[in-house]
């Protein structure tokens, strides 16, 4: 930059002018005195120092700025790691929101279907009581076989155990018996293995033709033939538990006196 007709120096200084005392012989003086020669100097050595003395400050504004940009960059990343943490924990949030609401939707499913088919009833498993008559009470071998039978509901939503009661005999002294015998199965459950009783439906059905699927058993004597069984509640518990249904491999098998797991004819009182 120049000022009119003079250069300015990195002090904000003109030049130095050179002085040049030109001797009688139109040169310098080779033998010039040591005053002189500072007079020469002087200036040169103030020079310098201000120069020195700016070069320091320089430094120092140099370096006073390098340190508030690196305070800033460090500042800035800060925050956006901070930020990118947010972003990342937000994220993990709706993920998780994400699994609640299908959680939700597939309970919310379930509980749909289990009531839509609370009035379906499917058999766990049954058990044959056999009796000599209508009279007879319970022996050892029919306790043994509805205790087994009671002890596949303990921890099971929606059971219900179905007592349907046969006789041999014809009209109204069959379903007599019938009613009998079964009334001592529900009695028996009630009161020995505290079955509640609304868990109990209770029939008896004469002389009519028995369900089971082994028509060589229809007819050997009265019986009462006990059905456990659930409905859509005990899916739904189970399904909620991460557990299968307790019993569920043994749906629809049928108990009888033929593999010792069911009752004998009892004896007569």
């Amino acid at each position: 930059m120049t000022s009119g007709n003079t250069a300015m120096t990195g002090t904000g200084q003109p030049p130095l002018e050179t002085q040049s005392h030109e001797g009688f012989w139109g040169h310098l003086n080779p033998l010039a005195r040591k005053k002189w020669v500072n007079r020469q100097l002087n200036p040169v050595k103030d020079r310098l120092n201000e120069l020195d003395q700016v070069s320091a400050t320089n430094a120092r504004d140099i370096k006073d700025v390098d340190a508030r940009a690196q305070a800033g960059i460090s500042k800035a990343q800060n925050t956006a790691n901070l930020a990118d943490q947010h972003a990342t924990a937000a994220g993990n949030t709706a993920n998780q929101a994400q699994q609640t609401a299908q959680q939700a939707s597939t309970q919310t499913a379930a509980i749909g279907t289990a009531v839509s088919n609370l009035d379906q009833y499917q058999t766990v498993t049954s058990v044959e009581i056999r009796f000599r008559n209508s009279h007879s009470p319970l022996g050892q071998n029919s306790k043994d076989a509805l205790d087994q039978l009671v002890s596949q509901m303990q921890g099971q939503r929606g059971t219900l155990i179905d007592v349907q009661g046969y006789s041999t005999l014809r009209g109204q002294a069959g379903i007599a018996a019938s009613h009998n015998m079964a009334s001592a199965v529900t009695r028996y459950l009630v009161t020995q293995r505290h079955v509640p009783l609304y868990k109990i439906r209770q029939i008896g059905l004469g002389n009519a033709p028995l369900t089971v699927s082994d028509a060589s058993t229809a007819r050997r004597g009265s019986v009462v033939e006990v059905t456990l069984m659930h409905n859509s509640l005990s899916t739904l518990s189970a399904s909620n538990l991460g557990a299968s249904t307790t019993g569920a491999a043994q749906s629809g098998t049928t108990q009888s006196s033929s593999n010792g797991t069911a009752s004998q004819p009892s004896s007569t009182e």
